[in-house]
């Protein structure tokens, strides 16, 4: 599990085409620290394991499912990119709840800056515009945001200059393509509430707190004989 905390502003040094994957070789001296073979790093909010570390370098194999459903196919040797390690256990939660498992790709609209914060304006697809509320929680390229306007088909997020500054946010223009992880505890609502056109889901959830409730009159009952 990661935060949306970005440890540091990685590059890519190599990408190499296999035949239904692409393997990227990304230099990162924070995150590279004591990693090893098989520990997660994430990516411009892509959870990659890794393969090989080098000198403050590590290889990570990206399969074609990733590559199409993230914007990490159209990084190119060059490229920069945001770099977290999993939270620590016990460690802080600076951001939220971020798994690395991207729902969606979106595109920078539009900027607007101001003198201490710049406006951001990103696309949102149909099919996550129901977890996007304003004043939540959404990860774009990695990096842990509140929203702050929600449209139809798009949102906005307030940058301060140390994001501007330290991801690849600050980078980013009209067009470009980004990342996009909802808050997973909006899919897990969602999927306790069921469909409700059906309410079958939510029967179920309703029937099993009926007997849980039951269970323990019972018990109290057998406590107060």
């Amino acid at each position: 599990m990661f935060t949306g905390i970005v440890e540091e502003l990685g590059e890519v040094t190599a990408v190499e085409e296999l035949a239904d994957a692409s393997r990227f070789r990304l230099r990162g001296p924070v995150v590279t620290e004591g990693a090893k073979h098989g520990d997660s790093i994430a990516v411009n909010g892509v959870c990659l394991t890794v393969v090989e570390t080098g000198e403050h370098e590590f290889t990570a194999d990206v399969m074609a499912e990733t590559l199409k459903r993230s914007s990490l196919g159209a990084l190119t040797a060059g490229s920069r990119v945001n770099l977290e390690r999993p939270m620590a256990l016990g460690g802080r939660l600076g951001g939220h709840i971020v798994q690395g498992h991207v729902d969606g790709t979106g595109r920078i609209l539009a900027r607007t800056p101001s003198e201490n914060w710049e406006i951001v304006k990103v696309s949102l697809p149909a099919e996550l515009t129901r977890y996007v509320v304003e004043k939540g929680s959404i990860t774009v390229d990695g990096v842990s945001l509140t929203v702050v306007d929600a449209g139809p088909d798009h949102f906005t997020i307030s940058l301060i200059p140390t994001t501007l500054a330290l991801t690849t946010l600050g980078l980013k223009q009209p067009g470009d393509p980004v990342n996009l992880e909802v808050d997973v505890i909006a899919k897990y609502v969602e999927r306790l509430l069921g469909d409700r056109s059906t309410g079958q889901i939510a029967t179920d959830v309703r029937e099993q707190s009926a007997t849980d409730s039951g269970n323990r009159s019972g018990t109290d009952e057998e406590t107060a004989k």
